[in-house]
């Protein structure tokens, strides 16, 4: 298994140091056992509210779902009865990402 960052200290650390008024909306997503990568995602969009573009381009290219999420994101999609451009501008995903996982895991 590959390691994967502590994105609970990561976050309970931003958040002290940086942003202590976002602390009360985090809390609730910091205190599960497990953080899935659809609650770092919400994490990252809570605390950091509007990117610029060069931000918002960078942390797209580094992005990583497991296949919880991946999962999570193709059921919403089925629930909803989105398409994939729909779904592909909910998350912020390209399209090609979720034919692609709709290959391998439905």
């Amino acid at each position: 298994m590959k390691n994967r960052p502590d994105y609970r200290k990561i976050y309970t650390d931003m958040v002290n140091e940086r942003y202590p008024d976002k602390k009360g909306e985090i809390k609730s997503i910091l205190s599960k056992e497990n953080l899935s990568m659809m609650d770092v995602i919400t994490c990252s969009s809570i605390i950091s509210g509007k990117e610029d573009e060069k931000t918002f381009s960078f942390n797209q290219k580094h992005r990583f779902f497991d296949e919880y999420s991946i999962l999570h994101i193709l059921d919403f999609q089925k629930k909803n009865g989105y398409n994939n451009t729909q779904i592909s501008r909910h998350f912020k995903l390209s399209r090609n990402t979720i034919s692609k996982w709709k290959k391998r895991y439905l």
